[in-house]
């Protein structure tokens, strides 16, 4: 449960959560927030971001593989996900995930061949995300170059159900 200690922060249980940036302050759904945050389902904000990773998540950004580019040439457009802002190659904690749709807190991870060999790595990485209130979605190269219109089909459902998880705790 949400709780307001002042305007400068509030908790989620025994977490003291700061409010960061400008914006006229507010409260939302029993949340002390700024405007700009209760358009987020998600608190995203408050990720952990390791900045040492911020330039290799740039150059990730040029060098993408083939169906990451496919993907994001697709669903970077607002209006094909339900108008929400998605980002590539973002750096949450120690790790760069593939896509991001912050105000859900949802990780979107395409698999190539690489990821066969770093199976124990991604479920140990899926888990640390997990823990961090995020979803991961995982979605394999093959599927995005052969079959786009069930990713973006399974996208929107799982978009759904993000949407409906996270309203439910802010009830």
């Amino acid at each position: 449960m949400y709780r307001i200690m002042s305007k400068k922060q509030y908790s989620i249980g025994k977490i003291k959560i700061p409010l960061l940036r400008g914006g006229k302050f507010e409260e939302f759904a029993g949340v002390a927030c700024f405007d700009w945050q209760k358009r987020s389902l998600f608190p995203y904000w408050n990720l952990p971001k390791n900045k040492q990773l911020t330039k290799k998540a740039r150059k990730l950004r040029k060098q993408s593989i083939l169906s990451e580019v496919i993907f994001w040439n697709i669903f970077k457009n607002k209006g094909i996900i339900k108008n929400y802002d998605m980002d590539r190659q973002t750096v949450i904690g120690n790790f760069i995930v593939d896509f991001f749709i912050a105000r859900l807190g949802l990780v979107i991870e395409i698999d190539g061949s690489s990821h066969d060999l770093k199976e124990q790595y991604d479920k140990k990485r899926e888990v640390a995300l997990n823990d961090l209130g995020l979803k991961v979605l995982r979605y394999r190269n093959s599927e995005v170059c052969q079959n786009i219109e069930y990713v973006h089909q399974d996208l929107l459902e799982n978009i759904e159900i993000r949407e409906k998880e996270l309203q439910k705790l802010l009830h």
